[in-house]
């Protein structure tokens, strides 16, 4: 059972790790993408990089802002 609750404390720290607003934005830009394909065939694969490249740039400024403060 601890190796159950060990493989899943890993993927949480693996995808979440220290700002859970990038992991959800990542999530729903990944779900958005795949509905507005499968929808309407709507060919935007090139709005996830566009996405992540985003999140990435304001996690950054957020660390560096709070790294400022402390």
């Amino acid at each position: 059972m601890s190796w159950i609750v060990g493989f899943f404390t890993f993927w949480y720290d693996f995808i979440v790790g220290d700002d859970w607003m990038t992991a959800v934005v990542v999530i729903a830009a990944l779900v958005a993408v795949g509905l507005l394909v499968h929808a309407g065939g709507v060919n935007v694969w090139w709005l996830l990089p566009l996405v992540v490249i985003a999140i990435l740039g304001l996690s950054l400024w957020r660390m560096t802002q709070s790294a400022k403060k402390g």
